[in-house]
């Protein structure tokens, strides 16, 4: 059993998780007009900008620059989960549509606070916004479960990545530290939500392993797309507290010990393999983790 789809026996559980995610989502609904700085705006075409007006460090805009321009692609993104989940749980496209209006106001309350702050210059931020969304986004996972597996790390890595940089940023500007740690709220409860989801089937069905090898030796954030990407991670791992070894520490080492994947037995030789692999991959890069603390 090597299926690759969504378990339909497990539907009335997955209701379960939805329903439990809109009553915490209700709990903390939010509008992002109520965490910006609106006494610091001014019109840029009465007074230009200039990049005298910065105030933050370069590192800590350009954090905040990418996860912009990850969150700008929405559209791409829902338009991907919508064909995946096509012929799927109804449950599943149910939450993606309120994943979706969850999300939509990330970019807003971004791009504004950056606007707002005058951080960026908005000439620069406007062809940077339509570049990476004309980039789109194609992932490499086309089947229901392998993309519930890869939106379970990505937002878990989204989660951590908005705590971490709001931990480097408060010192500079408590309203921006606030923001981030709003959006870091949001991807806590959909990263609950997709992390179960693929726990449910691994407990039912442990040959689901087999589909998780290709994900999680391969992950990616969506906002590989954008200009200078490479860079961009280089500048927030040394500067801006997350890059491979918080994302070793607090994404993929937290997910393999969520999912029990020591404790997994497939049946299916193919799956054995697979979690074998996965778990060969984690201890390579806990190795790595070690070598570098210990030689710091």
């Amino acid at each position: 059993m090597l299926t690759n789809d969504l378990d339909f026996r497990l539907e009335p559980k997955l209701l379960e998780l939805y329903e439990e995610h809109k009553k915490r989502s209700e709990k903390i609904d939010w509008g992002y007009h109520d965490f910006l700085p609106w006494d610091k705006g001014m019109d840029f075409r009465r007074v230009p900008w200039d990049e005298s007006q910065v105030t933050l460090p370069a590192p800590i805009i350009t954090a905040v620059e990418t996860a912009l321009l990850t969150e700008v692609n929405l559209p791409w993104f829902t338009s991907h989960l919508d064909q995946t989940f096509k012929g799927s749980l109804t449950v599943i496209k149910d939450f993606v549509h309120t994943w979706t209006s969850e999300e939509d106001q990330h970019s807003n309350l971004l791009e504004t606070y950056l606007l707002l702050t005058r951080n960026v210059d908005p000439k620069r931020l406007h062809q940077l916004h339509k570049q990476t969304v004309e980039n789109g986004w194609n992932p490499d996972y086309h089947t229901p479960f392998e993309t519930m597996v890869y939106t379970s790390l990505q937002e878990l890595a989204t989660m951590v990545f908005y705590n971490n940089v709001a931990k480097t940023a408060g010192s500079y500007d408590k309203d921006l530290s606030s923001l981030l740690r709003r959006l870091a709220k949001d991807e806590t409860l959909h990263y609950a939500f997709y992390r179960d989801v693929i726990k449910f089937h691994l407990q039912l069905e442990p040959n689901y392993c087999y589909h998780l090898g290709h994900v999680i030796k391969n992950f990616q954030m969506p906002g590989t797309v954008m200009p200078d990407f490479e860079d961009r991670m280089a500048i927030i791992a040394k500067e801006a507290n997350y890059g491979p070894l918080e994302y070793f520490d607090q994404v993929l080492d937290v997910i393999v010990d969520y999912w029990e994947l020591e404790k997994l037995r497939p049946i299916a030789p193919e799956a054995e393999k697979a979690r074998l692999d996965i778990l060969k991959y984690h201890a390579r890069l806990k190795r790595v983790r070690e070598r570098f603390y210990k030689n710091k």
